[in-house]
Order: structure tokens, then sequence, then C-alpha cells
């Protein structure tokens, strides 16, 4: 296949691909998902992860049809890229794409949860050697050595399970000597330490040269040794390179030089014969380490080159069962039929998990489903309709919801487990995500149109999650505009959540669609808004600005202030915001 024939590869990036590595070797690597060949060819990390997102699934890619489903795609990448085991397993996450293809979807999931199931059965220890052996033998550094090492490391682990099953395959013993023979021949050249005979005469030659270098200082050395005549020069000069090199004794005699004129010359015509000696004796070793060594990695076979790919395929499987531990992710169900289904029970955020922040599980479905929630629940999600108005209290999490539910849907088209207690979730083929964007003029409403019907009406599955629609024109017209999408929404055959303040404009909705709520409780004792965030069905829950009035009330910083706010009571609710006061121990503040 042409490289050019790739999404992102033009003629820049192809010659440099050809130049670094070949054609081949170029489309091998996007062929198996192998980002930090292409890097190391020369092709931006941030260039070369998309150029693989594409080749993989190019449907995939075009399933996140907004601006803001992509970001989400793009967190949960990062995400999942912070658990993995070496740069490597990162490199590969990232690459990792919605998919299209049910079949694909549930081969993922498998080696998933067969990864979980594996990495869940190591104890601390194990897993500390697997870790290590992944960070120290790191592919995305040290390319086919770092691999073969890898294998050599995982299997001294002592780990084992479904996971290792591509490393168990492979024949260690016979790696770890293909792996000193890849050390020994790295950059082309046989290194110190590939074989001692050859460090010694390498060494021997060195030290010849540095006594050719002094050669008449040698000449004193061994006259104030009482060396005088022809005889004793040869024996002086023998021992001495006996004492000082390497050298064999018996080879330097045989260098020894028969005609020189002085004792100068002999030396150094001595020297250099020895120096001509011991290249041929290097050259000669060489030839034969060099050929020991490639019948090691020949003796390794295809392992060596399957090492790569096996190190990377277990690294990366291993780096996403540490995510779906440290989250608690469960592989969702399959749902089929129109117009599909998206039902979760006891849903987390995982921007918010992974902040560390509090988080209340909420249940939520869409479409038709037989909900299969945990035993205990208690929220039981009305089946058959398609669309939903969510409404509620001011900063009551309706925002959450919506990314949660956009989590969860690429979470299970990428193949992967998800944050919930329980989930079933049909495919779809545009996720509509589009959050509160506050800007108010034509443009806006131009730009946020154009982003959300088009892919409403183009998909044959849609899943519509809408943030305030409102914020980007005046309330009567979004209401207008927003009762329509609605309306087109469920004629598409699409899934669809709408958050609005406008539910009562909205009426009468279509039968498949229902209106939900989110509702504010009060006030807690640090005057923080309570918020119960599992929506109730079927009721219109309501903005809380006594609330929040109670709040300025109480932390008023004087008497003026107090009686503003007071007055701004009058206006919304003034029993509630007085009972607020006293449920938080504030009490009446007048006379202060």
């Amino acid at each position: 296949m042409e490289l050019e024939a790739y999404w992102g590869v033009g003629p820049k990036t192809k010659a440099t691909l050809e130049s670094a590595i070949g054609r081949e070797a170029a489309v091998d690597a996007i062929e198996t998902g192998d980002v930090w060949t292409l890097v190391d060819a020369g092709v931006d990390r941030h260039r070369a992860t998309r150029i693989l997102r594409r080749a993989r699934s190019a449907d995939g890619m075009d399933l996140l049809a907004t601006r803001d489903a992509r970001a989400v795609y793009k967190e949960l990448i990062e995400l999942a890229a912070g658990y993995a085991v070496n740069d490597d397993a990162a490199g590969r996450i990232r690459t990792l794409t919605p998919l299209t293809d049910g079949d694909e979807i549930e081969r993922r999931l498998d080696a998933v949860e067969t990864a979980a199931e594996t990495w869940a059965a190591l104890d601390e220890s194990t897993r500390e050697a697997v870790l290590a052996a992944f960070e120290e033998h790191d592919p995305a550094e040290g390319g086919r050595l770092a691999a073969v090492r890898a294998v050599v490391a995982l299997d001294e682990s002592g780990a084992s399970g479904p996971a290792f099953e591509p490393i168990v395959d492979l024949d260690a013993d016979r790696l770890a000597d293909a792996a000193t023979a890849l050390a020994a021949l790295e950059d082309g050249r046989l290194g110190s330490g590939a074989d001692d005979e050859l460090d010694r005469l390498r060494a021997a030659r060195e030290a010849v040269d540095t006594m050719a270098a002094s050669a008449p200082s040698l000449v004193e050395e061994l006259r104030s040794e009482g060396v005088r005549d022809t005889a004793g020069f040869r024996e002086g000069l023998v021992e001495h390179l006996r004492t000082e090199t390497a050298v064999d004794p018996a080879r330097a005699r045989e260098a020894m030089a028969t005609e020189a004129a002085d004792a100068t010359a002999f030396v150094t015509e001595t020297l250099r014969a020895l120096r001509a000696d011991l290249d041929a004796a290097v050259e000669e070793r060489a030839a034969t380490v060099r050929e020991d060594l490639e019948a090691d990695i020949e003796a390794a076979g295809e392992d060596v080159d399957r090492a790569r790919r096996a190190v990377a395929r277990v690294g990366r499987d291993l780096s996403l069962a540490r995510f779906v531990e440290a989250f608690d992710l469960v592989r969702p169900g399959r749902a089929d039929g129109d117009p599909g289904t998206l039902a979760v029970a006891g849903a987390r955020n995982l921007t918010l998990s992974a902040a560390g922040e509090s988080v209340q599980p909420v249940t939520y479905a869409l479409g038709d489903h037989e909900f299969g929630a945990p035993d205990g629940q208690q929220v039981d999600p009305p089946s058959g309709q398609q669309v939903s108005v969510l409404t509620g209290a001011n900063s009551g999490g309706k925002t959450t919801l919506l990314e949660t539910l956009c989590q969860v849907e690429i979470l299970a088209h990428m193949g992967l487990p998800v944050p919930a207690e329980w989930a079933t979730v049909s495919a779809c083929d545009r996720i509509v995500f589009h959050r509160r964007h506050a800007s108010f003029n034509a443009g806006v409403l131009e730009s946020t149109l154009q982003s959300v019907v088009p892919p409403l009406v183009s998909g044959d599955r849609t899943l519509m999650l809408v943030d305030e629609f409102e914020a980007i024109t005046e309330p009567g017209r979004a209401a207008d505009l927003l009762y329509g999408l609605v309306n087109l929404t469920v004629e598409e055959g699409a899934l669809g959540t709408f958050v609005t303040h406008l539910a009562d404009d909205l009426e009468p909705l279509p039968e498949t669609a229902r209106t939900d709520g989110i509702f504010a409780e009060g006030l807690t004792d640090d005057l923080e808004l309570e918020v119960d965030y599992q929506p109730r069905f079927g009721e219109v829950g309501r903005s809380t600005p006594e609330f929040i009035v109670s709040r300025l009330v109480a932390n008023a910083d004087d008497r003026s202030e107090a009686a503003g706010f007071r007055t701004l009571a009058r206006s919304v609710d003034t029993d509630v915001v007085q009972r607020t006061l006293s449920a938080v121990e504030w009490g009446d503040t007048e006379g202060e």
C-alpha cells in the first residue's frame, strides 16, 4: 500500500518515512499502531498519533461529530494513558479509537477483561516485578532489543495468566541469548563485553599504540634496567609487553624486528609489526564472534520479531487493566433495536473521580431497555422514551450528567469498560455533544446549529447531548429552536438529552420524550448548595435562587449588604430564605 493513501501522510511525511525506515517498515508501523517507530523516523508524535487513529478506524473518529465530543474522547485517552506501564504502551493507548464494528468492540472488551482479571490475580510483589520489566525495557526507547529484554524480564518475574499468553508462547531462554547478541551487535558493531578474548585483543592493541607513541622513552627505560645488547633488548621488550599489556609473549617474539638500525628503530618496528598482527587477530576474532552472535539471533527465530508485538500487546492490555481497576469500570451490555438504548446505573463522571472529588453515582436511561440495575437500586428509569429534557437547579450537575453519558458512550464504542455499576449501550454512528457556550450573538447561533443538525440528519443513529441551548440566543426564540430540535431528534429516530431552563415552553413534548429534573435540597452547614444529583424522572426541576440569596444574606459583610440581599429575598421567597438560614444555624440577623 502506498504511504500517501493513509490519512495525514503527505509528500513531506512520506519522504521523511521512506528515507528513515523505508516504505515497507513505515506501512507495517502504521498497520500495527507502532507510534514510536514513526516518531523515531522523524514524524511529530501528535501527528503520528492522528495518522494512526485514522488508519485504525476513520469511521470511528467520524463518530465524534462535535468539538466537545472530541474533547471528551481526548480526555479519556489521556486519563487511560496515565496508567500505562511505559511510554510504548501510552503511545499505543493514544491511538485507540471508537469502533464501529460490533464484533471488533467485543474482541477488545474480551482482551481488556482478560487483562483485568489477570492483573487482579497478581500479588503485589509480582506486580512490581512486571512494572519494573516494562519500565526498564521500554521498546519506545530501546526498540527491538528492549522488547526482547522485556520478554526475558517478564518471564523471570513469574507473572502468569491469560493476558501473558503472547509472551509465554515465546522461548525466553533463546531470547536471553538473543538479547546478549543484539546488545553486542548494536549500532552495527561489536561493542565491549561481546566477547572476553576480543576485548583482550583490543586492549592489547590500544596498549601497543600507546607504547609506539613514546618509543624513545621505552628505549631509555629498558637501558635504565641494564639492557645493552640485542638479545637483552628482545627479552626486555617481551617482558615489558607481558607485564604492561595483554600481549602473549609468543605473539610478541613473532613480531620482533630482525634488521633494525638501532635500539629505537628496533622497538618502533617491532611495535608496528605487533600492531598489524593484533589488527588481523581482532578482525578474525570479531568475525568469529559476529557469526556466533548472529547464530544466537537466528536460533531465536521469529521470536525476536514477535517479541516487539507481544510486549506491545501485553503492555497495552495491562495498562488498560490498571485503568479499569483504578476506576472500578464494568463491561457494558449491548442492545439492538431502534431507536437504541443508553442505560446506566450508578454511573460516575471520570473527570471528577480522577480529580479526587466526591461523586454521587446517578442512574439514567434513554430508549428501550430492560433495566438490570444492581440489587438494592431504588431508581427505575422509564423505558421507551428516546428523548429527555433535563431541568433543574443551577450547579445541579446537569452538564456533568451529559458529560458522563458522553463518556459512557465513547468508552463503550472504544471497546472499553465504563464507569458504572451496570450499563447497556446501543451502537450509534454520531455522538453530538455540545456544551454550553456563553456567547450571545448570531454567529454562535449559526455555528451551533451547523454543528448539531447535520450529524443528526445524516446519521443512521445519533446520540444528542446538548447543554443549555438558550445560552446562544434570546430565551423565547431559543425555546422555539429547542422545541424544533427535540422534535427533529424524535423524527430522526435518535436518542437525546437536552439540558434547559425552558422546559415549560417546550410543551407539549412528543410522546417518546419526557422531562426530568434535578433538585437542590438546601444549603449545608458550610453554606454549600446541597443537591440530589439523581434526576427525578417525569418532573420539572427548578432553579434555586432562594438558596443562593440565603447564602448571600448569611455571608453579607455589613448591615446594608444584608438588607439589600433581604430585599432580593422578597422577590424570590422570603419564607424559604428564612427557613434556609435557620436550618444552617445562622438565625435572624436583623438588629445586628
